[in-house]
């Protein structure tokens, strides 16, 4: 492969730059040109390894190229690209950090935006599970799961080594990998007649002072407590909060599946009450990063030209990011009751790919007498990828480093802004301690 050039180069230090996703053009379901540009890409993946410690897409491309007759991507077979395409997960990481080949430099890398497409091509030959299509269909997984009366044998069944190893033969869910749990009594239950509380809005900077709550569906059928202790904070914080009236999954795990069509619906159904949020001056807020993401960056790019959605992605804020915004504006309320001591903070991917800094931490620091232990490494969870019998070793290769950070702290709380990515760490600890969501942890410093 040629070197780059002086010009590539200078590239190459450019701001990236993410084109909008064709994906309505039918060419971009054409597998014989999505074979040519993976080839194109993996030849300069090849060149580069920048990427091998990310995730597992990189060693195994690398992998193959190693073990083929050539030892260059002309010698791996087609075939075997989908063995890369099945491990990636969509993080973006490589495209914000490691890769110098990304736009505007004159090579075009997108790897992740690549091997989306590639999934789409593979849902649309009807190449994918059952338990794929079951995993990612969240919403009705989370109705049937938390009906009371099945609820309870959901969640015990999850922790049956019977019953877990059945689902392993049948299903094909590790049997080691931790299960969400569920509940009856939702998030959207609990916060059912919030309007707001009463409370005056105040704006501040970029916010005006009051906040719709996309719970998500994790944050409603898994962990209503996060949301809860959301709202605990905010109107501590004399900021309003309402729930939005109606919600489907963001979309996100339809997109790693590639169900394109699928992210498609799920924005019609949740764009329009967002938006008009927005137009009644609410601010829109969310627990989960991947669910922020959504409407900042995967929807702006599949549909650029919705003026709903443009509207939307300037209305979402992650939860610090939001409170960090008014601590600048000297409205938030530093007054904490308690320490936090040392805490073992574990920074999502979807959250760093965002661009707004560490405002998890910056805020968890303004807390007298913690100490915030950063871990700036993938999870390797994402959703789906770590309970799949066929990748959770993969995954929790990948959490290693992370678990290994917070057994060397040994902190009074481990946390992540991402729920499953702290199951995922809780996993690969094997103790009885379990992680605490940063809001959960502001709350408690609040002594609220």
């Amino acid at each position: 492969m040629s070197q780059p050039t002086e010009g590539q180069r200078e590239g190459s230090l450019k701001a990236p730059t993410r084109h909008a996703l064709d994906w309505r053009d039918p060419r971009f379901y054409d597998e014989d040109a999505l074979m040519k540009e993976l080839e194109r890409v993996f030849e300069i993946c090849h060149g580069c390894r920048r990427c091998v410690s990310l995730c597992q897409a990189f060693p195994t491309l690398f992998d193959l190229v190693d073990n083929s007759s050539t030892m260059e991507v002309d010698g791996v077979k087609k075939e075997d690209y989908w063995q890369v395409v099945d491990h990636c997960y969509l993080c973006d990481l490589c495209f914000m950090t490691k890769c110098p080949y990304v736009p505007p430099h004159e090579w075009n890398v997108d790897f992740p935006h690549l091997l989306l497409r590639a999934k789409a091509v593979k849902f649309k030959k009807g190449d994918v599970k059952t338990r794929d299509r079951l995993l990612t269909n969240t919403d009705l997984v989370g109705r049937l799961a938390g009906i009371p009366v099945v609820v309870q044998a959901v969640n015990a069944a999850n922790k049956s080594g019977v019953l877990r190893k059945a689902l392993d033969k049948t299903l094909g869910v590790h049997p080691k990998a931790l299960l969400p749990e569920y509940h009856s009594k939702t998030l959207r239950k609990r916060a059912k007649h919030r309007k707001g509380n009463g409370i005056a809005a105040t704006p501040a900077g970029r916010t005006r002072g009051r906040v719709a709550l996309f719970a998500t569906c994790y944050g409603n059928y898994n962990e209503p407590r996060i949301g809860e202790d959301l709202i605990a904070v905010f109107e501590h914080n004399g900021i309003p909060v309402t729930l939005a009236e109606k919600e489907k999954c963001c979309g996100m795990p339809k997109l790693e599946l590639g169900d394109l069509d699928a992210v498609a619906r799920a924005k019609e159904a949740n764009i329009p009450v967002l938006a008009k949020l927005v137009d009644e001056g609410w601010d829109i807020v969310a627990p989960v990063p991947s669910c922020v993401l959504m409407f900042k960056q995967e929807l702006p790019l599949m549909f650029p030209d919705d003026p709903d959605v443009a509207k939307v992605k300037q209305a979402i804020f992650d939860p610090f990011e939001y409170l960090m915004l008014r601590h600048k504006q000297g409205k938030l309320n530093t007054d904490f009751k308690n320490t936090l001591g040392t805490v073992s903070y574990h920074v999502p991917c979807h959250l760093r790919v965002q661009n707004i800094g560490l405002k998890t931490r910056e805020l968890l620091n303004l807390v007298a007498g913690t100490k915030i232990e950063t871990i700036e490494r993938c999870s390797g969870h994402d959703g789906t990828y770590a309970v799949k019998s066929e990748f959770h070793e993969a995954s929790m290769k990948i959490c290693r480093p992370v678990v290994n950070r917070v057994q060397q702290a040994n902190p009074d709380h481990y946390s992540s802004d991402c729920p499953m990515a702290g199951h995922q760490i809780e996993n690969g600890l094997q103790g009885n301690k379990k992680p605490e969501h940063p809001l959960t942890l502001l709350r408690l410093a609040y002594g609220l």
